[in-house]
């Protein structure tokens, strides 16, 4: 707790007084609301009790920053990852730990080994996943679940130049909202899903394929490791921040809904864009804010439940300092930063080595440490060091031997050369 009026509260929890004030509201059920948050019925009723007693501040953990009381203890852990490094190298976890209790006297769960393991960087064990293809069921509420994709065709027959057309559906009605984009980036997908949550709010979950721009392809770092954090795309990033699941689709199969949606448009929307004799991106996405209410009136089916799950933005809450690329950039000690082949020059008075610099969607950009705005400005030129002048060849001038020079003493005749040298 900071102040009197200010509670600190994690993304998970956050998410609970959303649906929890929905459930309150007779919007949602208990079981539902238990189904979507993971918990039972009654301790569902015990967080509703806690939140008419104490607000939603009653729902910020109150064992924060303290550790755990069932936690192992250290000598433990030690002794075990010795004994596994000694002993047990090519075991699995599950063999290990029987050995562990049956030998050791050490009695732990095989998942909290294969947690220690992976976190010290060993992952020979890893389980081999197995492809699903079950039959997936409908979300049953709006907002619960969207799938997002992009759609690579010649929308304008030749007329105009190729472009992609970003879409999102509900999985629970099949609405559909969709804008052209001239490629399938980052900054099209903030923009996209920015305009998105202005026309319905912010969603509890996104689907979509591992497309580099959702799903990061980096490998994870030491700490990242350690932390059992997977590296994250700006775009996954930037969800993460406004409490939104980004969920991965490992086949084109598992986002049918959106895949048959362009199997439409690319019939259906061609044609309108061609009637209407549309060849760039800006008139098409204009024509598109007409025509989807049509669509989604013909093409979208009632919700199994009534309830919304779309949540608007919190108080205080940018949109365009989330949905922005958030590179790190060195702060070199004349305090300049170079970004994009470009210096800038940060007049706030900071201690820090690195900040981090907001690439926004409308274009502009922000300096930012730890938050706090920062005061810059570009760097016009540097002044050229000038260069040495070059060196002017002089002509050689031919060189004239003496009398007295052995050359000369060749090519006298013989009296000549005594009478050159001074000899009588």
């Amino acid at each position: 707790m900071v102040g009197e009026d200010t509670v600190i509260m994690s993304v998970k929890e956050l998410r609970r007084v959303h649906v929890l004030r929905q459930t309150m509201e007779q919007k949602l059920t208990q079981v539902k609301a238990g189904t979507l948050l993971g918990l039972t019925t009654r301790h569902i009723r015990r967080l509703i009790e806690r939140v008419e007693q104490a607000g939603d501040q009653g729902l910020a953990h109150r064992g924060r920053g303290t550790p755990s009381n069932r936690r192992i203890p250290d000598t433990v852990k030690t002794t075990v990852l010795t004994l596994y490094e000694k002993r047990y190298g090519d075991f699995g976890p599950t063999l290990a730990t029987e050995k562990l209790a049956e030998r050791h006297g050490i009695t732990l769960s095989d998942e909290t080994l294969r947690r220690w393991l992976r976190a010290s960087g060993i992952e020979h064990f890893t389980r081999r996943k197995r492809p699903h293809r079950a039959w997936r069921e409908r979300r049953a509420h709006v907002g619960e679940l969207l799938q997002l994709d992009g759609s690579h065709h010649d929308w304008f027959e030749g007329r105009g130049p190729r472009c992609v057309l970003m879409a999102y559906i509900d999985d629970a009605n099949s609405r559909v909202f969709a804008r052209f984009y001239a490629y399938e980036g980052t900054i099209p997908a903030m923009d996209s899903f920015q305009r998105y949550v202005q026309h319905y709010g912010i969603p509890l979950a996104v689907y979509a394929d591992k497309h580099t721009t959702y799903q990061s392809p980096a490998s994870p770092t030491v700490d990242e490791q350690l932390a059992d954090v997977k590296p994250s795309s700006q775009f996954g990033r930037a969800l993460s921040e406004l409490g939104v699941e980004l969920i991965a689709a490992h086949s084109p199969q598992a986002k049918g809904r959106v895949e048959r949606l362009f199997k439409t448009v690319q019939d259906r929307l061609v044609k309108e864009l061609r009637l209407a004799g549309l060849a760039t991106i800006e008139a098409a996405n204009q024509f598109l804010e007409e025509w989807l209410p049509i669509y989604n009136r013909r093409f979208s089916v009632q919700p199994a439940q009534a309830a919304d799950l779309h949540r608007p933005k919190r108080a205080g809450e940018d949109l365009n300092r989330i949905l922005c690329i958030k590179p790190t950039r060195c702060l070199r000690r004349d305090w300049t930063v170079a970004h994009h082949g470009q210096l800038y020059q940060v007049r706030t008075n900071v201690r820090a080595t690195h900040v981090i610099v907001e690439d926004r969607v409308d274009g502009t950009m922000q300096m930012t440490h730890h938050g706090r705005p920062l005061t810059y400005q570009a760097i016009v030129g540097r002044p050229l060091r000038v260069p040495a002048p070059p060196k002017i060849a002089r002509p050689q001038r031919p060189v004239t031997p003496t009398r007295a020079h052995p050359w000369r003493k060749r090519l006298l005749p013989e009296g000549t050369r005594h009478a050159a040298a001074g000899i009588t």
